[in-house]
């Protein structure tokens, strides 16, 4: 898949696990998405440069999962109580699993996010990576359930996205 030379390039798998101590399975289901090569160094360079803006950059394992808005429905509805799809769904892992190396899992909905980057004017590209960060940083605890964890979590959404060559995902 051919890049601008404006895009950022992810790095290699080999060159992301050299920068970061988590590493990141990631699972493509369903057609639609981009190459599977592409998604995995897409995902490894996302959660490096958010590992690399954290005060204590996590260790672990993080799963991604690409999939469509059924599975995401489904997903959405045994684990949330919503019957509905969303983009991104996080699941930290519980503490037992955390001592093993699992940080907790990300699953995103195809026909949402690329009917969302159709309508923001977005890659598809730069979609995906904003919501791995957000995904990521929920999987490690952050969230937005009042105003000055929305604010502290789109601050750093923000910062990360930055180093990734993209602007803020919450500017209008």
């Amino acid at each position: 898949m051919p890049t601008s030379p404006a895009a950022p390039v992810p790095p290699t798998m080999a060159e992301s696990a050299a920068a970061t101590s988590v590493s990141v399975a990631v699972a493509r289901d369903g057609e639609g998405w981009p190459p599977l090569a592409h998604l995995e160094a897409l995902a490894a360079r996302v959660v490096e440069e958010a590992s690399a803006q954290l005060p204590e950059p996590p260790a672990g394992e993080v799963s991604v999962l690409f999939t469509d808005d059924a599975r995401v429905r489904d997903l959405n509805l045994r684990h949330r109580g919503k019957d509905r799809a969303t983009n991104v769904l996080s699941f930290p892992a519980p503490d037992s699993a955390r001592k093993g190396g699992a940080l907790g899992d990300i699953a995103l909905a195809l026909e949402t996010v690329s009917g969302e980057a159709a309508e923001g004017g977005l890659t598809l590209d730069h979609h995906i990576t904003h919501l791995l960060v957000h995904g990521f940083l929920h999987i490690l605890g952050f969230d937005h359930h009042d105003e000055h964890d929305a604010e502290a979590m789109e601050s750093l959404e923000t910062a990360i996205m930055a180093r990734l060559g993209l602007p803020d995902p919450y500017r209008a």
